[in-house]
């Protein structure tokens, strides 16, 4: 091998080393978004399942609630009609009384804004949670698919370094681009697109 023949492989060599660091920076970025779209994801899954618990127990809630009015109702619409055959007026006021109690409570367990648990304001809480619950969700499938970009495209720019193929680095590239506009909207638009 003569000196000329040296001095290319030698250039051709740092060309190469010069390429590899470029496309290990790369999977660095790369794997960087990576860790970032999985903590988002992490997040949002864990969102969406406590949201999704904090429907449900507001909607048990209200059921209980909705049976108690029921029942609070029937009894008391079953005393209006005892008090026409009362003559004791002292025994009819006192039940009229007691009808009005079971009014007020019936009421109340229908509508309790100071406390939030009214049947009418569980129904509207356990609502938000719902939505919250599906807000988190669609983040979630979002960061997933981010994700997964950013996975294929750290494999493809690998493969550039074994191959020498830089096609591979602009497709990684391009993943990883397309894995933020999905991490992007996963943060600022999670309804925009409907993955699911």
């Amino acid at each position: 091998m003569g000196a000329h023949e040296s001095m290319e492989h030698a250039e051709h060599a740092e060309h190469a080393s010069g390429s590899n660091k470029k496309i290990a920076l790369l999977i660095s970025v790369i794997a960087l978004f990576l860790a970032l779209s999985e903590t988002l994801g992490k997040g949002a899954q864990t969102e969406s399942i406590s949201k999704n618990v904090e429907a449900s127990n507001l909607w048990a809630f209200f059921q209980a609630k909705s049976i108690r009015r029921t029942v609070v109702q029937a009894v008391s619409e079953n005393a209006k009609l005892g008090l026409g055959p009362i003559a004791d007026e002292t025994a009819k006021a006192a039940l009229q009384k007691q009808i009005d109690e079971w009014q007020k409570t019936a009421q109340r367990y229908r509508s309790e804004p100071e406390t939030g648990e009214g049947s009418e304001q569980l129904a509207e809480r356990a609502k938000h949670a719902e939505h919250d619950r599906d807000l988190a969700m669609a983040r979630y499938h979002h960061y997933e698919v981010a994700s997964a970009a950013f996975q294929i495209g750290i494999v493809l720019a690998s493969a550039t370094i074994i191959t020498g193929m830089i096609v591979l680095a602009w497709l990684s590239g391009a993943l990883a681009v397309t894995g933020l506009a999905f991490t992007a909207i996963g943060l600022f638009a999670p309804h925009a697109v409907h993955l699911m």
